[in-house]
């Protein structure tokens, strides 16, 4: 910083927003700058650059300016609380967009596809376990997702056909995962991790970009929801727990694989 402070030229640059947006922030009282030139134009503080980083992070939460204003002039409030509080937001909001992820992937896994199949065609390619309301649920309560939309129109043109080979190749990949756990590989070996990977693969050539994190997350749906933790456990004792492991553990080895540690 200069001995005249930055410019809001600097400070819209540095925080990527728009001059217009610090002269709003300005004129509502939100951030003011704590000096200004001989000749009127505006000069930014280290200070006023920390305040403007705590209004974008409320901001992008969704909390609108009044309420970011009462909550960053709150004197009672202090830095540490502050920062305690915006970790408590984050991890919410982070819980939340897992939630969002798994509820996805358990309805196109967990045989919500089918948009094209008549509800006999869904029996016969899902079996007796398929529950047509099932989707009802899903639909209401994430059809406002971006995850929704992408597995909606990846899924909208498949066949009978296309459903009977991605059937198929789930089934194939439970056989092996069950194969695995029987001959008592670890959930972090070599042979589990690939499994895991080829099921986090799966999902993402036949709906939707499945990272590292959300596949985290659909491991803690395995052996959170009964309802997917009985579907694996009838296909090998102990198979929910077991892959959920083997999810962590190749989610962590392929980042770290990733960033060259």
């Amino acid at each position: 910083m200069t001995s005249e402070g930055y410019s809001v030229g600097a400070v819209a640059k540095i925080a990527k927003v728009t001059v217009r947006t610090l002269h709003h922030y300005d004129e509502i009282g939100l951030l003011s700058p704590a000096g200004r030139t001989r000749s009127g134009y505006r000069r930014y503080a280290d200070a006023d650059l920390d305040r403007l980083q705590q209004i974008l992070f409320y901001r992008e939460l969704g909390f609108p300016l009044e309420e970011i204003a009462a909550i960053l002039d709150d004197e009672s409030v202090s830095p540490t609380e502050h920062l305690r509080r915006q970790h408590r937001l984050l991890t919410d909001r982070i819980s939340h967009l897992q939630e969002l992820a798994t509820a996805v992937e358990h309805a196109m896994e967990a045989r919500r596809m089918g948009i094209q199949l008549t509800p006999e065609e869904k029996f016969e390619i899902f079996g007796e376990g398929y529950q047509e309301e099932w989707e009802q649920e899903v639909e209401e309560r994430w059809g406002h997702t971006e995850a929704w939309a992408e597995s909606q129109r990846r899924t909208g043109g498949y066949s009978k056909a296309d459903w009977q080979r991605i059937q198929a190749e789930m089934t194939g990949i439970n056989n092996r995962l069950a194969e695995a756990i029987t001959a008592g590989e670890p959930a972090d070996g070599t042979v589990a991790t690939d499994l895991a990977e080829e099921h986090r693969q799966h999902i993402c050539r036949n709906f939707y970009d499945c990272t590292y994190t959300i596949h985290r997350g659909l491991a803690g749906l395995y052996v959170s929801d009964p309802r997917w933790t009985d579907a694996y456990e009838k296909t090998a004792p102990g198979l929910a727990q077991w892959l959920h492991d083997a999810i962590l553990a190749n989610a962590d080895r392929r980042e770290e694989k990733r960033d060259g540690k």
